[in-house]
């Protein structure tokens, strides 16, 4: 209990610190061996009741394909998240405040730019939340985030600083880029029935594109989000045979989403080796709260386990439905914690309402979007 005390502490110096204004590095790393070395010894403070289900809370950070033009307006009224642009304008080399809240769309939408946008709005979103919903922090147990979200969930639980997580999402970043312009790839979101055959789909899939001189095609589930729901990654042109055979495989609605490469697949095997040069250089902490992998559905137990991970992450399915199964399972009658969606949109939300019905009666999230007129001038 000491412990999880110490840890709230911690978190606590962390986004006051940030909302003072913007630092030269915003490191959670530096903050916890500050808060440690040469400090005089303390008695333990006395034992708390444990908390109940129902006051603890959930953290969970979207993904690519959630990113829209303007999201980070409503937060520019939060010191700590104009600290985070900016030293995110210095870590990237260029002005990611503008391009979030201004685009253009296509711009946004690159790789390249998309998944820094996504790790920092979120992170900045945290700032309202601190201000808003303090105990929501202070009270949370768990954390998981979708494919590059996964970054901000280990940021926010100090498995590592915010612009050394920022550097290694930007070199993920471009290395996905890459590897996503060596072929024409995609991803294609399938909601399906209970007799949809997944399997047989990406099989045949890949038997067309080998029909049309296609070498070793990629046609594969890469992420599993609720029954009957699947994302398929691989070749464009077998997700384009899938959208034009959708009613033989049972699958009643298909959609490209807005991404730019086949992700989660061994498409992206040339962003693994600059991935892991930059994670092996990075100071990883186990982190304060549980947080959840993308790959195997557990939960991290050390630093090495997150270094690993994070590159495999890369090249294998996203294990979301399996994650939101093992975060919240309980025995029958046991409250559920609140649930917060930290960035933009809801999909994640949406996504629980089809895994945990109960859950997801708690869910909310913080908003990141606000029409223009309500825009508050930036500063500088």
């Amino acid at each position: 209990m000491a412990a999880v005390m110490a840890a709230r502490s911690l978190r606590r110096r962390l986004w006051s610190a940030a909302a003072r204004g913007p630092p030269d590095v915003v490191d959670v790393a530096a903050l916890l061996r500050d808060a440690t070395v040469g400090a005089e010894p303390r008695p333990a403070p006395p034992p708390r009741p444990r908390q109940s289900p129902e006051t603890t809370s959930v953290l969970l950070f979207p993904g690519q394909g959630s990113q829209a033009v303007g999201m980070g307006r409503a937060l520019l009224r939060y010191p700590g998240a104009r600290a985070l642009y900016e030293a995110a304008g210095r870590v990237l080399g260029y002005d990611l405040l503008e391009l979030s809240l201004r685009g253009p769309r296509e711009a946004l939408e690159r790789t390249a730019h998309c998944q820094p946008a996504l790790y920092v709005v979120s992170l900045a979103a945290l700032e309202a939340l601190r201000h808003r919903r303090p105990e929501v922090i202070e009270n949370c147990v768990a954390a998981a985030g979708f494919s590059v979200g996964e970054f901000a969930a280990l940021a926010f639980a100090g498995a590592f600083g915010f612009e050394e997580g920022l550097h290694a999402v930007r070199v993920r970043a471009e290395a996905m880029q890459e590897a996503s312009e060596v072929v024409p790839s995609g991803m294609l979101s399938v909601l399906g029935r209970p007799q949809s055959q997944y399997k047989v789909a990406c099989l045949e899939a890949r038997e067309h594109c080998q029909t049309l001189g296609i070498e070793q095609p990629v046609c594969e589930v890469a992420n599993y989000l609720f029954p009957d729901c699947r994302v398929i990654s691989g070749h464009l042109q077998a997700l384009q045979f899938l959208q034009k055979n959708s009613s033989r495989y049972h699958f009643k609605r298909t959609r490209l989403l807005p991404v730019s490469g086949g992700f989660h697949t061994r498409l992206m095997e040339p962003a693994l080796e600059p991935l892991t040069r930059v994670l092996k250089k990075m100071d990883i902490k186990k982190p304060l709260v549980s947080v959840y992998s993308n790959v195997d559905g557990n939960k991290y137990m050390h630093a090495r386990h997150i270094q690993q991970l994070l590159v495999k992450q890369v090249v294998l399915p996203v294990k979301w439905e399996q994650t939101m199964h093992a975060i919240y399972e309980r025995r029958k009658g046991t409250e559920f914690p609140q649930t917060l969606e930290v960035g933009p949109g809801k999909q994640l939300g949406t996504i629980l309402k089809n895994c945990n019905l109960k859950a997801w009666k708690t869910y909310s999230h913080v908003e990141v979007m606000e029409e223009e007129e309500e825009e508050e001038p930036l500063e500088g």
